[in-house]
């Protein structure tokens, strides 16, 4: 690996944790192409991407129940049964990150869109959560990614040189954001080999 890399920053879900709503509501619809549209018209990215940027659950709960009141039971749910949107850790990168914690190389850190009012229970379901330098959560920043206070934030929280930093994410708007601030950047994808691409730096 690259000498002047010292700092590795991970995203959470879809790089070192496998989560998707598809996996609970396929246990609540039972029918593929039903949860695409609920997912698609109800429980949307979009509407979920306000609850990473610090919106309450409540709030959020409220808004989609006014629209589609004859859905109520299954809105709630995406909070209420979260964790089974979660098929566990994707143990190949938790094995790399505990192996580039190892050798003492990279400060390792953690920038994720998350919801505040989750993030102890995914400490809970994930304890090596715990194990990072820092961890920047964006629900409890009230900013998320791919906007630029929050890559600027975790740069000036752990005085981060950029051009010395690699970050990882599964989303390439927040790839693209990354490298637009200078850090270097990988995007994650299925079944990719991560130490590979990270030695090539």
């Amino acid at each position: 690996m690259g000498a002047k890399i010292d700092t590795i920053i991970f995203d959470l879900g879809g790089v070192l944790v496998d989560w998707k709503p598809e996996y609970l509501y396929r246990k609540i619809f039972g029918d593929e192409q039903k949860v695409q549209w609920f997912l698609k018209t109800i429980c949307t990215s979009k509407w979920n991407a306000e609850q990473d940027a610090g919106r309450t659950i409540a709030e959020a709960n409220s808004i989609k129940i006014a629209e589609f009141p004859e859905y109520q039971k299954e809105i709630r749910q995406f909070y209420e049964r979260w964790e089974e949107m979660f098929s566990g850790p994707i143990l190949q990168n938790v094995e790399l990150f505990r192996e580039l914690t190892a050798s003492k190389k990279y400060k390792i850190y953690a920038l994720t869109n998350w919801s505040a009012e989750k993030w102890d229970k995914a400490l809970e379901l994930f304890p090596f959560f715990k194990e990072f330098d820092g961890v920047v959560v964006s629900g409890q920043e009230k900013t998320r990614k791919p906007f630029p206070e929050i890559y600027k934030l975790i740069i000036d929280r752990y005085n981060i040189t950029p051009e010395k930093a690699i970050f990882i994410d599964d989303n390439k708007e927040n790839v693209i954001a990354a490298l637009e601030l200078k850090l270097n950047a990988i995007h994650y994808k299925n079944n990719f080999c991560l130490k590979k691409s990270i030695q090539q730096y």
